[in-house]
Formats: structure tokens, sequence, C-alpha cells
């Protein structure tokens, strides 16, 4: 447990953050004398703030703001950070594998966990100004081939490399969970079912049922080579013009990265922000796009035809984290109509490409 660790954004005070951005070689100086602090993001498992902050004498370099996440205040959302290795998978991303991918993420001025208790503590570098992306609202095709560059960004340095397998806390624990997973999943579906059974089309919650079949052989097939995943690449997760147009976009909540195959997050980001018309008039470019963008970047023997028959095979990632997510969060009407959408359009693309039917299903 680090010195700079702190759970409780209400404690983080002027001292406490002159402290941090000393340690984190970021301020020299100067002194923080004020901390403002507000809510940002849609984040439904950890809390985040903007910390405006003030100092005693001008120092170049030193942030107007930052942003920080800490443990989620809902109990229930709490537990579901805990359960599933959300909090330590964010930490250890930041403390260890951010370095040694090209997708463009904050710098983590704190990166703190207690494993005992998941209390948990990130200082990030503020992007801002920037654009947040809106789940519901969707994104432009264009948003939507910069984020996919960005996929090819944080798949390609890491593309098949056996050195992940032994990272404890991004493959082994989380291996560890799946027992947990796949008993607790039919509950789960059913949960769901009843939640949303007066809106949500007969189409979709017969897929939904499929999933305990389909997950495990999903899981089991090594076909592709394996690599970083973001694992809940979607656009309440990332911002575009960050930092006033510096860079195209930015990545955040790495709660859910693992080890998986590239395709899940190609396939998982389209269902969700782009609309079924537009998403299949377009998604066979962008998926190229993302391809070319794996070449460019040094992946080999990995042909289109492959990449193609990933992308649908793996549809049933974004059906699954939408019935998931919704049962291990606090529920909110922000809530039902993400999950609700996140389910259609996942449900629309396996449709459109019979993806279950890739697993024998």
């Amino acid at each position: 447990m680090g010195p700079l660790l702190q759970p409780d954004p209400a404690r983080i005070d002027a001292a406490w953050m002159t402290q941090a951005l000393r340690a984190a070689d970021v301020l020299q100086s100067a002194r923080v004398t004020e901390v403002a602090r507000t809510p940002v993001g849609n984040g439904l498992v950890a809390d985040s703030f903007r910390f405006a902050l003030s100092y005693d004498r001008p120092e170049a370099g030193a942030p107007a703001s930052v942003v920080g996440k800490f443990p989620a205040t809902d109990p229930a959302s709490r537990k579901s950070g805990t359960d599933h290795l959300l909090y330590v998978r964010e930490v250890s991303f930041y403390r260890e594998l951010a370095a040694t991918v090209a997708i463009h993420t904050p710098r983590a001025h704190v990166a703190e966990i207690d494993p005992a208790t998941d209390d948990f503590t990130l200082i990030l570098a503020d992007l801002g100004p920037a654009r947040q992306g809106d789940q519901l609202a969707g994104c432009s095709v264009e948003d939507a081939e910069t984020a996919l560059a960005e996929a090819a960004a944080l798949h390609a340095p890491r593309w098949g490399d056996p050195a992940l397998g032994a990272i404890e806390w991004l493959a082994t624990r989380p291996a560890q969970l799946v027992p947990m997973v796949d008993a607790a999943l039919p509950m789960i579906i059913a949960a769901y079912r009843d939640r949303y059974r007066a809106v949500l089309e007969p189409d979709c919650i017969a897929m939904i049922e499929k999933l305990p079949a389909a997950i495990p052989r999903m899981r089991e097939d090594h076909s592709t080579p394996r690599t970083v995943q973001h694992g809940d690449f979607r656009l309440d997760n990332v911002l575009f013009d960050v930092n006033g147009g510096a860079k195209p976009m930015a990545t955040l909540d790495w709660q859910t990265v693992g080890v998986g195959v590239g395709a899940v997050d190609v396939a998982y980001f389209l269902s969700a922000a782009l609309d079924p018309p537009v998403r299949r008039k377009h998604e066979a470019r962008l998926v190229r796009c993302y391809h070319e963008g794996l070449l460019r970047r040094g992946v080999g023997n990995y042909g289109w035809n492959r990449c193609w028959d990933d992308y649908r095979r793996y549809t049933l990632h974004g059906i699954l984290m939408g019935v998931f997510s919704a049962l291990s969060v606090e529920r909110t009407e922000r809530g039902d109509a993400l999950f609700l959408k996140m389910t259609r359009g996942a449900c629309a693309q396996a449709a459109d490409h019979d993806s279950f039917a890739r697993w024998g299903l």
C-alpha cells in the first residue's frame, strides 16, 4: 500500500495534491494552494472527479487540473469492481502495461491500490478540452474510423506475445473467475430477461439465452493470436480531439483489460457506436481500416479473410456485455437505456453475420 493511497475524493486536499504531483515529477517548486472537485464522466463501477488546481506561484508545466478515479460509493457497483478484479486491473494497467502499447491514454500521476481492501487512487493527466464520447448518442463514421485506428495501436504491439499469459493480474487471476462467471450467467440472464422482457424484442431474448453455450466455445478457441484487449471498448470510455485537438482520441477505463482476440474490441465498438443501418453500410471498410492498421504496425500472418471472419464470430461479446453489465452495477435510467442499446446493437450485428452458427449453435 503506497503512501499516496487515498480512496476518499473528499480528502484530496492541497497538501496531498502537492505531494502527489511532486512524487510524479510534474511539479517542482510550486505548491498547490486550492483544490476544487467536480464529478466527471459516466462511469458505472467507479467515481471520477476533475480537480481544478491553484498554485502559490507560476510554474511551467504545472497542470491546471487533473482527473481522479476512486472506488464507487454505491455498494453494488463497488462489489462488482472487487468481485471481477476491475479495480486491480485498471491500476495495474497504468502501472505496468500502458507504456508497452501504442494506444493513447492519459498519464497516471498516481496509481495506488490496497490489494487487501481494493481501495484505490488514480490521478490522471487531464486530457481536456476534449469531446466526450456518448454511447447513447452514437458517433460519426469518421469517429469510428479513428477509434479502430486506436484499437490497432492497442493490439499490434503485444500481438501473439506469450508473456501476456504469465502476467498474474492480467491473465491468471481473471481466468480463475471463469467458473464463477459460468455458474452465474444463467441466473444473470434470467434476471435480465425479467427486468427487460416488456421492452426487449423476442429475437434478442432468444440470442441471450444461447450465451451460456456460446461463451465457453469462444473462450476455448485459440485459432487467432491473443493480444491485449480492452474488453469494454465503447464510446463512453473514449475522448475525441483531446487536449484541444493535440491527439485525435484517448481511451479510458481499463477495468476490463485482459488477454484475448483483438477483433472482440472491434466488433463490440461498432455494434454499440453505430446504428445498425449505418454499421451495415460501413463496417467492412472500417474493419479493413483496422486490419491495415495492424499490418502497418508489424502484425504478420493475419490475413484479411481471417480478420473479417473473427469480426463476424466475436459479435457475441457485445451481447454478453450488455447483459452482464446491467446486472452488475447500480440501476439508473441512463443505465437501462445504455444496456438495452448495447444489447440490441450487438444482437442485430450477430443476426447480420449469423454469429451463433459460426460457433455451431
